[in-house]
Order: C-alpha cells, then sequence, then structure tokens
C-alpha cells in the first residue's frame, strides 16, 4: 500500500532526520512536512546527521504550508495522539488497527504526528480515520517524536509482512561422532599425563565427558580448540610425575 508519513509544525531538526531514518529502516519513503519550524530544515546539518544515511527520504521530502496539501490522495489517515480525547475516532493500538488494514481493500495510508511542543490539535485529530496510541508505560508515556515514528513504522511494515530476518552468522555443522571420539581419546590421554585421571580406576569420568560433548553437540572447529588445550596439558606435565593424584578425583565420577 501507498504509506506517507506526516509531520505537522516540527521544531527540531534533529527530530525530521531521525524521522527519516526511521521510515528508511522500514521500507518508506513518503516524508511531508507541513510549515516546520525551520524552512531549510531537510538541509540543516543536524538533520542530515540524524539521517544516518537516509538521504534519499530527504532528497525527496517535501514542505507544504497546510495539512489538505499534505493529505492529497490519502484514503486513510490514522492520527498519533497519547491524550485520550472525549470526541473523535476510536483509538486503537498501532497493531490492533493495522494488521486489518494491511489485509483489506488497496489504501493510501498517511500517519500524522503532531508538533514536538503542542502534540495534535484536536481539528486534525477530527480528521483522521482512527487515533493510534502506543501502548506505554501509564506513568511515563513520553515517547520523542523519532522513537515514536520508528514504532508506527515497525508496526505498519510487520503488518504488511516484514522483512526476512537473515542470520548474522554463517551456519555451522556439528562435527561428527568419529571426531568428538578421537576428541575424548586425545583427552582421556592428556587427563592421565595430569594426574587427573587413573587409568587403574576411571570410574565414570570419561562417560560423563561424553555424555557432556554430546549435549555440546561442538563443531569441528571447537574439536580442534578442546584437541590443542589437551595437547598443552600433556605438553605441560612432560617430566613431571605420572602418578595419578586420588585428590583431584571425584569419587562419585
Amino acid at each position: 500500500m501507498r504509506t506517507r508519513f506526516i509531520l505537522i509544525q516540527t521544531s527540531h531538526a534533529g527530530n525530521v532526520g531521525a524521522a527519516a531514518r526511521a521510515m528508511k529502516t522500514m521500507g518508506f519513503g513518503d516524508l511531508v512536512l507541513v510549515a516546520p519550524r525551520w524552512a531549510n530544515v531537510l538541509r540543516r546539518e543536524e538533520t542530515i546527521q540524524r539521517a544516518s544515511g537516509a538521504l534519499d527520504v530527504l532528497a525527496n521530502a517535501r514542505i507544504v504550508e497546510t495539512l489538505d496539501e499534505a493529505l492529497d490522495g490519502v484514503t486513510h489517515l490514522c492520527a498519533t495522539a497519547m491524550v485520550p480525547r472525549d470526541f473523535g475516532p476510536p483509538t486503537r493500538t498501532p497493531r490492533e488497527h493495522l494488521e486489518p488494514l494491511a489485509n483489506g481493500a488497496e489504501q493510501h495510508v498517511a500517519f500524522l504526528f503532531g508538533s514536538e511542543r503542542f502534540g495534535m490539535r484536536n481539528e486534525d485529530v477530527y480528521r483522521c480515520n482512527v487515533a493510534l496510541s502506543i501502548p506505554t508505560d501509564p506513568k511515563f508515556g513520553s515517547l520523542n517524536l523519532g522513537a515514536a515514528i520508528q514504532v508506527i513504522a515497525y508496526e505498519w511494515r510487520l503488518a504488511l509482512g516484514g522483512y526476512e530476518v537473515h542470520d548474522a552468522t554463517a551456519p555451522v555443522r556439528a562435527a561428527d561422532a568419529q571426531a568428538v571420539a578421537g576428541m575424548l581419546d586425545h583427552w582421556e590421554r592428556s587427563l592421565v599425563d595430569i594426574g587427573f585421571l587413573d587409568p587403574e580406576a576411571p570410574k565414570k569420568l570419561m562417560p560423563r565427558l561424553q555424555q557432556l560433548f554430546n549435549r555440546a553437540q561442538p563443531t569441528q572447529e571447537e574439536i580442534h580448540i578442546l584437541r590443542g588445550i589437551a595437547k598443552a596439558m600433556s605438553d605441560a606435565a612432560r617430566g613431571g610425575p605420572k602418578t595419578p593424584s586420588p585428590v583431584r578425583e571425584d569419587p562419585g565420577l
């Protein structure tokens, strides 16, 4: 669906940049400013810095004098108002309202945000189909304009189907049973070398380690690390006594 974000009388240039960034991260690009405090707000340094690379959104943004101009072509208008009103459109949470909207008939949707200093005028809210209220802590519901836009943009993108999340790391495969067995054999010899394991009375130490590594499902790279540790233990024990120390052995093993 076509989507527009409309900011009324924005007073802080940084919030315009933050709005552009919030929109771009969710794949939206239609930004309209109604009578902002600064006529050159789209070119101000603070705006550009806070946009963090969303310069195409700023480049395509429009500045108009009236809300009527900003609403050109819009068929479904959503106010964002934290203060309840005794008259006007129904108040809904973003998720409650946006999911059915996304699954309904094609619309040109706009989200309307008021001034940081004064919020939204009643007459502007009355023009909307719904008042969206972000469910914040009742004791502290104040949201920065950029943060509010990010929440609404995220909820709308989620309702539209969202984006696929890609794993940040390459998939890993657990080492095969033969590699685990070889590593355990190496560890058994090293534990004997350092005097931790008595080969004459091994009890259940090695079966317990077998179960531990079965649960851990180490990768081949981790097997290499474990074998390197085993080698370091044996190297450190060279030339030292090889007699197992009974105080190191847990009787429960």
